[in-house]
């Protein structure tokens, strides 16, 4: 079983633990749209990346064709 040589001072022990802290995601404000999104990714709404459309809109299906 393992077992550590020395004791792990509080220094130590918060210098490594200084990485763990919990970070909130970074939104930005769409330029075109005004929506909030996460910075270097798509617009899941409008399917736009930096200016160009890279997603195809699906079309909803009307309601009144299905009757």
């Amino acid at each position: 079983m393992a077992v550590p040589k020395k004791k792990i001072s509080k220094s130590r022990r918060d210098m490594r633990r200084s990485h763990h802290a919990l970070v909130l995601p970074t939104w930005v404000e769409d330029k075109e749209t005004g929506e909030f999104r996460r910075p270097h990714h798509i617009d899941l709404k409008t399917g736009r990346y930096r200016g160009r459309q890279v997603l195809v809109q699906k079309e909803k299906p009307s309601e009144e064709s299905s009757e």
